[in-house]
């Protein structure tokens, strides 16, 4: 079965591509809702991540409030490699596990840090999501309420789109006006062709 890592830069877009190629059939594995999973209350994520920064990242109902979580990392490099730490482990198990279940022709399995982590050791190729950094500044304002500061550092502590770019395999354009499903639709038709013929997905 052949692996896709689709990846790309915060609010780039990953999501919506991977809907698309969902709608082609194929089996999407989403790192991010796994991540948001283990933070569930009694999840193994919750557990140590409420124990390293304390009760003053939970709500009254004892849930983890994400966005005061996601507040506090991005604005300290340290925290934020101390969240990775102790998730992407948990992360990695889980995808590999969910992989492993799958006899589709191919998979798409989404991973925001694909090329910082040794994820890409579970993919075969590579597909980034392009995206303008003022598009996902937009993006990123309406669609988590948050101040441009907060925006622009969300961004700079990632990759930028040339860095990924240049290690992609293969390259779907997600700014203002693309045709996405044109774009979703000859991906899904390369992949066909280059996976072996297994059952899963309907040609």
């Amino acid at each position: 079965m052949l692996t896709i890592g689709l990846t790309g830069g915060i609010a780039s877009g990953k999501t919506t591509i991977s809907n698309l190629f969902s709608s082609h059939g194929v089996p999407v594995i989403d790192t991010d809702i796994l991540s948001r999973h283990l933070l569930d209350i009694d999840q193994p994520g919750y557990r140590e991540v409420v124990q390293h920064f304390g009760n003053k990242i939970l709500q009254s109902d004892r849930q983890i409030n994400r966005r005061q979580l996601r507040v506090l990392v991005f604005s300290d490099k340290n925290q934020k490699k101390m969240l990775e730490t102790l998730l992407h482990p948990m992360i990695f198990e889980e995808t590999q596990h969910r992989i492993a279940q799958h006899s589709a022709s191919y998979i798409i399995v989404v991973i925001p840090l694909l090329f910082k982590t040794r994820f890409q050791s579970l993919v075969d190729r590579t597909l980034v999501v392009n995206c303008s950094e003022s598009t996902q500044i937009e993006r990123l304002i309406s669609r988590d309420d948050i101040e441009i500061g907060l925006a622009r550092e969300m961004i700079a502590q990632q990759w930028s789109n040339e860095e990924r770019l240049s290690l992609a395999d293969d390259i779907i354009d997600n700014d203002r006006n693309h045709d996405l499903e044109t774009g979703v639709a000859s991906q899904h038709k390369k992949y066909l062709s280059l996976s072996y013929p297994t059952t899963g997905i309907e040609r």
